[in-house]
């Protein structure tokens, strides 16, 4: 199976700064779009930012100019540096890719378990 793990939430005051990393492992043979998304207390689910193999990104209007979207394709990882935080940013970050096992199967989409990052005043 693939798994998604990530790493680097937790409480930072505002105005800090933050990096999230999310590392997918399992049986894999290419990552397509790779992307992160967030979840406060009692909202939907949004995009933060997305990232295609090539290097496209794409940002929540939100986000934009704060926060870079990167990845390793050498190690199957995509990351968030996250500056100039806010207290509205609070949320759990969820790691999302698109991932083709093999040669011969379609993309299939997967997710992380969400890490809590958490912006005080």
């Amino acid at each position: 199976q693939v798994q998604l793990m990530e790493s680097g939430g937790g409480l930072v005051q505002a105005g800090g700064s933050l990096r999230l990393s999310c590392l997918a492992s399992g049986r894999i043979f290419s990552i397509d779009v790779m992307g992160w998304y967030r979840q406060a207390p009692g909202k939907q689910r949004e995009l933060v930012a997305t990232i295609t193999t090539g290097g496209n990104t794409n940002y929540a209007d939100s986000v934009k100019g704060r926060f870079v979207i990167s990845r390793d394709n050498a190690k199957n990882t995509v990351y968030l540096q996250m500056n100039s935080l806010k207290p509205e940013d609070t949320a759990v970050y969820y790691c999302n890719a698109d991932v083709r096992v093999d040669l011969y199967s379609p993309l299939i989409n997967y997710w992380g378990q969400g890490t809590q990052v958490t912006v005080s005043s």
